[in-house]
């Protein structure tokens, strides 16, 4: 079965098993979806969650994260881990987004790359999410799994956008990604995949060899 095949048939697959493609970060707006996302590296999305609240009462706009006290925003978000790094990061994209965008979070990928912090999988993430165009978000649920699919045997996370970028319809590919990190979550766990419980057994090339090996 050729890529472009298995990539259409997991794209339907996963849209049956999880019709609701949502992020689960929780924001309101193209600011807080930023720092939210931000805040989610090496930290889980449901720990985000719990400090963005009281950090985005504190800090409602752009130009009172870029006037903060980096200590400041560090002791809002230190149980997300890199903290320091994090809070550093968080003040200076805001200064950037006040003196060269107007305070308004750019569109594009080569923009958004610009600010501190700010790489790829972020970038793709607001432009899929907060302005509806095609992006491949790749994290880590997004590699292990497109890996397993047989999709792509990249490690690099640009050229497996790259690579993904060729096989999924542009429609389809931000909720494809979404689903991904549901499915990594529920099934396709990194630790203890459950292949014979999964709705891409049938065609996933890693699933299929170890069903064949369990029998």
């Amino acid at each position: 079965m050729r890529k472009q095949e298995i990539a259409l048939l997991a794209v339907e697959a996963l849209k049956k098993e999880y019709p609701d493609a949502i992020c689960s970060l929780t924001y309101t707006d193209p600011l807080q979806l930023l720092i939210a996302t931000r805040l989610s590296a090496q930290c889980t999305d449901a720990r985000v969650n719990m400090v963005t609240p009281a950090l985005f009462e504190r800090f409602p706009t752009v130009d009172d994260f870029a006037e903060a006290s980096v200590d400041e925003v560090a002791e809002y978000i230190k149980s997300c881990g890199l903290y320091k790094t994090k809070s550093k990061d968080i003040v200076a994209l805001s200064k950037k987004l006040r003196d060269d965008f107007g305070g308004v979070v750019p569109d594009t990928i080569e923009e958004l790359t610009t600010l501190p912090g700010v790489g790829r999988k972020t970038a793709n993430l607001i432009c899929g999410d907060i302005f509806g165009k095609p992006a491949v978000v790749v994290d880590t649920h997004c590699i292990r799994i497109t890996t397993k699919l047989g999709l792509h045997k990249q490690t690099d996370p640009k050229k497996i956008e790259t690579e993904l970028k060729k096989l999924l319809p542009p429609e389809e590919s931000n909720d494809f990604c979404h689903r991904l990190v549901l499915h990594g979550r529920a099934v396709c766990t990194a630790r203890s995949p459950k292949c014979a419980q999964c709705c891409m057994n049938a065609f996933c090339r890693t699933g299929i060899k170890e069903l064949k090996n369990a029998d």
